[in-house]
């Protein structure tokens, strides 16, 4: 019995009935119903874990996903954070929580990552990390590919967000799992390429706007492509890295 996590689950699901967000889930049942499994999901928006929650609770079960220090820091979201059992990631010195997640993965939990570590803002799959592949090989777990789609059009880097009531259809598939191997290059690339193949899918017969920021080039949209976008996060990376060394100066 979870009660902090149960509670916080029922009340998502008020604020998604209020949002009016409307759910397509499928492939539920690849989620393993005991043990552990590292859970890859994609990264369109702020709010992607939440949404991925949702088929994990077909067999009852919890995700501690992997989050970047910084929330755990704030004095509102951090003790919720810590009681939901997540893991703070220091992306200066991840090797601890890397070390925290096996731990997790050995001991039955299921772990949530983004493999391309940051949003992306062409809402194509980036390049992938390596971490998800190497924890499930180390942990010898599988991992389960989740691709949401339409999260971006509640919030996303770079634009407003829209918590109102928007009626906003979310998708979401879960692929089947993957069983560890090595290299753990080769698992990576498996592993992008199946959810580039699930992305597709979730995507053919959703509605798309033509023009709309939140649509990729590929269908129209004005998001930037995966190449222009990879160039602005280099750029914004190069920002924040100079700030760093202002400040240390």
């Amino acid at each position: 019995m979870e009660p902090v996590y149960r509670t916080i689950i029922g009340l998502a699901r008020t604020v998604f009935f209020v949002q009016g967000l409307k759910f397509t889930v499928k492939g539920a049942e690849h989620i393993p119903p005991t043990g552990g499994a590292v859970i890859a999901v994609n990264h369109t928006g702020y709010m992607d874990f939440t949404y991925a929650g949702l088929p994990v609770r077909k067999p009852k079960r919890y995700v501690r996903f992997m989050a970047k220090k910084e929330v755990f820091d704030n004095n509102i979201s951090g003790p919720i954070m810590r009681a939901l059992k997540h893991i703070p990631v220091d992306r200066a010195a991840g090797a601890d929580s890397y070390k925290a997640a096996v731990d997790y993965l050995r001991r039955g939990e299921l772990v949530g990552v983004y493999p391309e570590a940051t949003i992306s803002r062409s809402f194509e799959i980036k390049e992938f990390k390596s971490g998800a592949a190497r924890m499930a090989i180390e942990a010898g777990v599988p991992i389960v590919p989740i691709v949401i789609w339409g999260a971006q059009r509640v919030w996303t880097k770079g634009f407003p967000k829209r918590l109102g009531r928007t009626n906003t259809p979310i998708s979401i598939m879960v692929g089947e799992p993957i069983q560890p191997y090595e290299p753990a290059a080769d698992l990576t690339a498996e592993l992008r390429a199946t959810m580039q193949r699930m992305l597709l899918e979730v995507q053919d017969g959703y509605e798309h706007e033509p023009g709309a920021y939140w649509v990729p080039a590929r269908l129209g949209g004005s998001a930037p492509t995966l190449e222009q976008a990879d160039a602005m996060d280099a750029a914004e990376a190069a920002e924040k890295a100079a700030r760093r060394a202002s400040r240390a100066d």
